[in-house]
């Protein structure tokens, strides 16, 4: 399987900061400055006090938040204090995605890098990852060059997300007051102006146009790092506007392409349902996890609270509402209990056979993604698919997810299948599986992007030999 996968890739720079740490910093800074931002959090930085003061609030609050650097001078305060101590993974969705596909035997994967630089192209997997070549002198002279856009001037500055995890019960002195970490979260300064635009890069650009008929699927995020207004008077719908574009374009040329949109925690309900409808009629299908979904509660109308505490029926019924109302091909709802799909089949299947072969296809997706996410947790890698099936072995089903599966028969009227269920409902087949959980897992992070890479793959092989 050849797939792209855009558009944010990224280096995660991750730092475990203590109490004495943060007791430090706030000492170079003064009181009543940090006070009255902490007061008045920016939600921004663009200074080293704001940066001081978000970190020292989300500390504070026990909270978690993602604010944007503005400042280059903040970067580099940022990248000297900490980059060399921290520990350096690869960040951003469509990265991960794309070293899981990789390893899990993905014939080529072409991600979308902003910034090749030295790091960023040492955290990807050496086994399928194709990096395009900027064009050749020849292509250039054939005209096939694409016109430059103001982003394709922008900065070379790499694409840090400088992460800073903090643990629950850590002290520091906020000029005099004791604070104790009420729980454990993070607060993370994104130094990434590149992919909060969605940037392309040409190369990428290019060999998308030449190569569409080869490929068998595109894996899109990014979209929730969107922002309402960017410095240049620009807003997100131009930025939707060009990525739908260059989407339909790509789909043109290859009308078996399947295009998979995983969305994100979004800055407002406002981005989310304009990034939701407007991709609506394009993606053939759409992720998501269970607070995403509640998101979207204008558009189904199924009370959030439900859907936050995993519960099957109203996970169920608001993926059908959601895919029913907005005439979606596929639904990809992944939770950390269950995993959730629905789907509409090419066919009206006149029998109970018909339904238990198409329902039985996606639960073998659905199977390989939570092997795939189990292990990854369990052991921080995914070395192909032997490994993956011997260390699943080792992995538990998830009590809740399974109890939750027995609430999905009864509600649903449905019918049990390998290790999941399925049922039929207003045209729709809905296909539900528990997930496989590790007692020790060793990361947390990247889980539901592992499990999204796993079942797209999976599908794609499926349809292939259907």
């Amino acid at each position: 399987m050849n797939i792209l996968c855009g558009y944010n890739v990224n280096i995660d720079s991750v730092y475990r900061i203590t109490g004495a740490e943060i007791s430090e910093l706030l000492s170079a800074f003064e009181a009543a400055e940090i006070l009255e931002k902490i007061e008045n959090p920016p939600g921004k930085i663009i200074s080293e006090s704001d940066f001081v003061a978000g970190l020292a609030y989300c500390m504070k609050e026990g909270c978690g938040a993602e604010w944007l650097v503005y400042e280059d001078s903040v970067f580099e305060f940022l990248k000297n204090r900490y980059f060399e101590k921290s520990l350096i993974r690869m960040g951003g969705n469509a990265g991960i995605m794309a070293n899981a596909l990789s390893q899990l035997g993905a014939s080529r994967v072409i991600p979308n890098v902003a910034v090749p630089s030295e790091t960023q192209l040492s955290l990807f997997s050496k086994k399928a990852i194709y990096l395009p070549e900027a064009f050749t002198q020849q292509e250039k002279n054939a005209g096939i060059l694409p016109e430059k856009s103001e982003e394709d001037l922008s900065s070379n500055q790499e694409p840090i997300h400088f992460v800073f995890d903090f643990s629950e019960g850590e002290t520091f002195s906020l000029y005099g007051t004791e604070v104790r970490v009420p729980r454990e979260n993070r607060f993370i300064a994104t130094c990434d102006h590149l992919n909060f635009r969605l940037y392309t890069n040409p190369a990428f650009k290019q060999y998308a146009l030449q190569h569409a008929c080869e490929l068998d699927g595109i894996l899109i995020s990014g979209f929730h790092l969107l922002i309402e207004n960017y410095p240049d008077g620009t807003t997100y719908k131009t930025i939707l506007d060009n990525s739908f574009s260059e989407l339909t374009s790509w789909k043109s040329r290859n009308d078996k392409l399947q295009i998979h949109l995983e969305l994100g925690h979004f800055a407002s309900r406002e981005i989310g349902n304009s990034v939701f409808l407007k991709f609506s009629g394009l993606s053939d299908s759409f992720g998501m996890n269970e607070d995403e979904l509640s998101m979207f509660y204008n558009l189904h109308g199924v009370p959030g609270e439900k859907l936050l505490h995993m519960e099957a029926k109203a996970v169920a019924d608001a993926a059908c509402r959601l895919a029913s109302r907005n005439e979606l091909k596929k639904l990809f709802i992944h939770t950390r209990e269950f995993v959730l799909s629905v789907f509409k089949p090419e066919f009206n299947p006149n029998s109970e056979q018909d339904l238990q072969r198409v329902s039985g296809e996606k639960l073998e997706a659905l199977e390989f993604g939570v092997k795939c996410a189990g292990v990854y947790a369990a052991s921080g890698k995914l070395d192909g698919r032997e490994f993956v099936e011997e260390e699943a072995l080792k992995l538990q089903e998830s009590e809740f997810g399974r109890k939750q599966i027995e609430v999905f028969l009864k509600a649903f009227n449905g019918k049990a299948l390998r290790q999941g269920a399925y049922a039929f409902r207003g045209g729709y087949v809905i296909c539900m599986l528990p997930t496989m959980l590790s007692q020790s897992p060793v990361t947390m992070v990247g889980l539901g992007d592992t499990l999204t890479a796993a079942v797209f793959l999976r599908g794609l092989e499926l349809d292939v030999q259907a």
